[in-house]
């Protein structure tokens, strides 16, 4: 049982650091010193090291992070009360949130093709069913229209989000609404 406890309190830092991380790649980019992730983490750095021996360890885990915490969060927005349609909008927000920090991880992974396809690919894998069950649901519901599918839609927001990263002044999330409200 203490094992058990042990290995929860264990995931949770791992993710406590991860979210950390995130936070300050957005901010700052994926370059951002450790030392910044592990005081908005509220650990040393050796604790981060320990967890992530490189640099290129942590993204991939941010990124892998980010995916599962956007694949859940739709079957839990579906399951939350709030309409179909509401729920793809949080969504799509969520998704709009991954896509602006990706863009930088993405850069960066880059430099190792077959990795970057791998992640890609688990990118799609997780993200795309989700997104799916989310257009389904508000296409039953009369509230969307039914003639788009996930990998467009999903293609689209990301084709918005581009260049979000480099431009204060760009709202990827404005336009994006403008596309999501463009399916009623």
């Amino acid at each position: 049982m203490n094992e058990r406890i042990k290995r929860a309190d264990a995931r949770r830092n791992e993710e406590s650091l991860l979210d950390a991380a995130a936070a300050v790649f957005v901010a700052a980019g994926v370059e951002a010193p450790v030392r910044d992730i592990a005081a908005r983490a509220g650990v040393g750095t050796g604790t981060i090291y320990r967890h992530f021996p490189t640099r290129a360890d942590l993204i991939v885990a941010v990124y892998r992070h980010q995916v599962e915490a956007c694949a859940a969060a739709g079957p839990a927005l579906l399951e939350s009360g709030v309409t179909p349609y509401a729920a793809l909008r949080s969504w799509i927000d969520l998704f709009v949130d991954f896509l602006v920090t990706k863009h930088g991880l993405a850069g960066v992974l880059r430099s190792d093709q077959a990795g970057f396809e791998t992640l890609h690919a688990y990118f799609l894998d997780r993200l795309v069913p989700v997104c799916g069950a989310l257009l389904a649901a508000a296409g039953a519901a009369g509230q969307i229209r039914t003639d788009v599918d996930a990998v467009t839609l999903m293609r689209g927001v990301g084709n918005l989000c581009i260049g979000a990263e480099n431009d204060d002044r760009y709202d990827a999330r404005k336009l994006v609404s403008v596309l999501i409200a463009g399916l009623r």
